[in-house]
C-alpha cells in the first residue's frame, strides 16, 4: 500500500484529505508542522507528500528544500496563494505539482495518482538527472548528450530545463510563456513552437527509445522519457 504524508496545520483540511486518500486505498500519516514532517519522513519515507506552504515555524518552501537535500520523493504543494511567484518558487524548488486552495478532494486524489504514475528518472541527489544518454545539470544550467555538451541559447536552455524538471508532464504554451518567458512577455506564443523546434534539432541524436520532446496537439509539449 502506498503511503501519503499530509503536511498541513489546518486539522479540518488534513482530516478531509486523509479520508478521501484512505478511501482511494492509500495509507495516510499527518504532520502539522515541518519538524514533525521531517521526523515522520526520517522514520518511514512516504510514497508522496502533500505539502502546505503556510506552515508554522518552517514554511513549505523551506521544508521542501530540506526534503530535496535527501530525497526525490514526489511532492505536491498546497497553497492558498495563487501567485505566479509562489508557483514558480515551488516548482523551481523541486515540487512535482501544486494545487491552489480551495480544492476539490477528488481532484487532489487524481493528482496524487497522476504524479505516482510518472516514471522516475535516475538522479544523484545534487540537482542532476540522467535520461538515458541525456544528462541534465540544473544548477549549472548545462546539458550533455552522449557525453558532448549541447549548445543552447539561454531561453532554449530555460525551456529544456523547465520540461526536464517535469518529465512526462504536459506543459501548455501558456505555462511556458507565463513561467519561462514571464508575465511581461507580449510576443506571440509562436516563440514557444520555435524554441521547441530548435531543441529537437539540438537533441536530434538522442535515441528515440530513451525519450523525446512530444507535441500534444492542441494541448502543449512534454519531455517524454521511458
Amino acid at each position: 500500500m502506498k503511503s501519503i504524508l499530509i503536511v498541513e496545520d489546518e486539522a479540518a483540511i488534513a482530516r478531509v484529505l486523509g479520508a478521501y486518500l484512505k478511501k482511494a486505498g492509500f495509507q495516510v500519516t499527518h504532520a502539522a508542522d515541518g519538524a514533525a514532517a521531517l521526523e515522520i519522513f526520517g522514520a518511514s519515507p512516504p510514497s508522496l507528500i502533500l505539502l502546505d506552504i503556510m506552515l508554522p515555524n518552517m514554511d513549505g518552501f523551506e521544508l521542501l528544500g530540506q526534503i530535496r537535500k535527501i530525497s526525490s520523493c514526489p511532492v505536491i504543494m498546497l497553497t492558498a496563494r495563487d501567485g505566479i511567484k509562489d508557483r514558480l518558487a515551488g516548482l523551481d524548488g523541486g515540487a512535482d505539482d501544486y494545487m491552489s486552495k480551495p480544492f476539490i478532494p477528488e481532484e487532489v486524489v487524481a493528482r496524487v495518482n497522476a504524479v505516482l504514475r510518472r516514471p522516475s528518472q535516475w538522479s544523484d541527489g545534487s540537482g542532476k538527472r540522467h535520461f538515458g544518454s541525456l544528462f541534465v545539470d540544473f544548477s549549472a544550467r548545462s546539458v550533455f548528450l552522449n557525453n558532448a555538451e549541447v549548445s543552447l541559447s539561454p531561453r532554449d536552455m530555460s525551456v529544456l530545463l523547465f520540461l526536464a524538471e517535469r518529465p512526462n508532464q504536459i506543459c501548455t504554451r501558456d505555462q511556458l510563456i507565463e513561467l519561462v518567458w514571464e508575465m511581461d512577455y507580449e510576443g506571440s506564443d509562436r516563440a514557444v513552437d520555435l524554441s521547441i523546434k530548435r531543441l529537437r534539432q539540438a537533441l536530434s541524436h538522442w535515441p528515440a527509445e530513451e525519450g523525446e520532446i512530444r507535441t500534444l496537439r492542441g494541448t502543449g509539449y512534454q519531455l517524454w522519457t521511458v
